[in-house]
């Protein structure tokens, strides 16, 4: 029979089938061994798998199969930095809550996030949280922001799960969808979990005082079905989100504002850092990119390292 796996402890995946029976559910030892899975986790949340009860446990299973993947995102392993370690499965689209005080979030993180999503074909949305604590300075920060990042094409969200403001808005975008969502440590992650989903009470922690980032209390992705319809699936605080399988020549594909000027630069392989004719170069020049995406184009550009072949 289908299931999908919900949670991943260790050796263990908590599943669900299509009629809402769950399952404790290990893999055969045949994926395991699998040397065309590169990613540490050969089973992701948000998989379709097919499983086996297991004879005389009725709660107990066997995942026999993994189902192709709509798609997936990656980010580098905590076990390896040339290994990936895949988030979470078959996504609708991506939120990414950031927070614009207690903690800040950076925007190289968030265009690393942005850059991940679309290698593997998956709309963002970019809900900013904490909107009760933000003063004029960080109002007009996000004012900012919400106009660059909504000219390229994302969706941008004001809202504050402490006071309930904006979390029907929320409720809409999530709906009928899979929806990863991610964000720093400490940005009310969860407090936004359990204004979407009454009764869960995912457990909260305060922003560390003495560094000003948040401390960890998710600690594996875990898929949720919503009241509303659709499910969200909830993953651990990420401090860095390394780029992993995607090549320097590649990357400019994934600034979405960048793609309508590719195919003008005088050469097919540039990388729009020196050299002649760069159309990217232009727009930047010309204000059609934003010098702070370009930057943030070019800081990630140094940290990809090319595999040799």
């Amino acid at each position: 029979m289908q299931a999908l796996i919900y949670k991943s402890t260790g050796s263990w995946y908590v599943v669900k089938t299509a009629t809402g029976e769950t399952f404790q559910a290990r893999m055969k030892g045949i994926f395991k061994k699998n040397e065309d899975i590169t990613s540490t986790n050969p089973v992701a949340v948000g998989d379709l798998v097919e499983i086996e009860p297991e004879d005389g446990d009725a709660a107990n299973a066997m995942i026999t199969a993994i189902s192709d993947r709509r798609n997936y995102i990656v980010r580098s392993s905590p076990h390896g930095r040339n290994k990936k370690h895949i988030v979470a499965a078959n996504l609708d689209q991506a939120v990414l809550i950031c927070t614009l005080k207690e903690p800040r979030t950076s925007q190289g993180f968030i265009d690393r996030f942005l850059v991940t999503a679309a290698a593997y074909h998956i709309p963002v949305i970019l809900i900013f949280n904490k909107k009760d604590i933000y003063r004029e300075k960080e109002m007009e920060k996000f004012e900012e922001l919400e106009e660059l990042y909504t000219g390229i094409g994302y969706q941008v969200m004001l809202i504050s799960a402490k006071e309930e403001d904006g979390i029907e808005e929320v409720k809409a975008v999530l709906k009928d969808k899979t929806s990863l969502m991610s964000g720093h440590s400490g940005v009310g992650k969860s407090s936004l979990i359990n204004d979407l989903m009454p009764g869960l009470d995912l457990r909260t922690t305060a922003v560390s005082g003495w560094s000003g980032k948040g401390l960890h209390t998710t600690t594996s992705a875990e898929m949720y079905d919503l009241p509303e319809g659709g499910r969200l699936i909830d993953t651990p605080g990420v401090r860095e989100f390394g780029i992993v399988d995607i090549s320097k020549a590649e990357l400019s594909h994934y600034f979405l504002e960048m793609q309508p000027y590719l195919d003008e630069c005088q050469f097919n392989n540039c990388l729009h850092i020196n050299e002649p004719g760069c159309a990217v170069k232009a727009a930047v020049n010309s204000g059609d990119i934003s010098v702070d995406r370009y930057v943030s184009y070019a800081t990630i550009l140094e940290t990809i390292e090319e595999k040799e072949y």
